[in-house]
Order: structure tokens, then C-alpha cells, then sequence
């Protein structure tokens, strides 16, 4: 299983975007402020999908990060 999923800074109110296979590991990395472009704050998880197919995770979660995805995170998923 592939999981897309979305952090909001607590700081901020910023959104992440994010995909993995192992989505309580990967949240454990932002916790601890290993993955760069979540270090500066906590995030705390606010939507996430589960994908049976790799390619289609990929393909949505770059769709998340375009102008129309974050138009559409922004009516439908947050």
C-alpha cells in the first residue's frame, strides 16, 4: 500500500504534501525533524489515501503540489 498524505504547520498553517509506503515511519521522520522540508516546526497530519499502486500515489501526489491540486486540497481535502 501507498499512502498520500498532507501535514499542516503548526506554525505557519502551511501545507505538506507527502507520499510513502510506510506512513508511520514517514511520520515519525517529520516528527523528529529528519526530513528537511519539515523541520522548522511540529506538523500534524491532516488528510491522507491509501493507493494499492505505486505510479497512481506518485501521480496524485504531484497533482496535490500543482496549482489546480492545491486549489482542489484546498476545497476538497483540508
Amino acid at each position: 500500500m501507498y499512502y498520500v498524505y498532507i501535514l499542516k504547520n503548526s506554525h505557519t498553517g502551511k501545507y505538506y504534501t507527502g507520499m510513502s509506503s510506510n506512513l508511520n515511519e514517514r511520520l515519525k521522520d517529520h516528527k523528529w525533524h529528519t526530513v528537511k522540508t519539515t523541520k522548522s516546526a511540529p506538523h500534524s497530519l491532516v488528510w491522507t489515501c491509501i493507493f494499492r499502486e505505486k505510479d497512481k500515489a506518485l501521480h496524485f501526489e504531484r497533482y496535490l503540489k500543482t496549482g489546480s491540486g492545491i486549489a482542489f486540497r484546498n476545497r476538497h481535502l483540508v
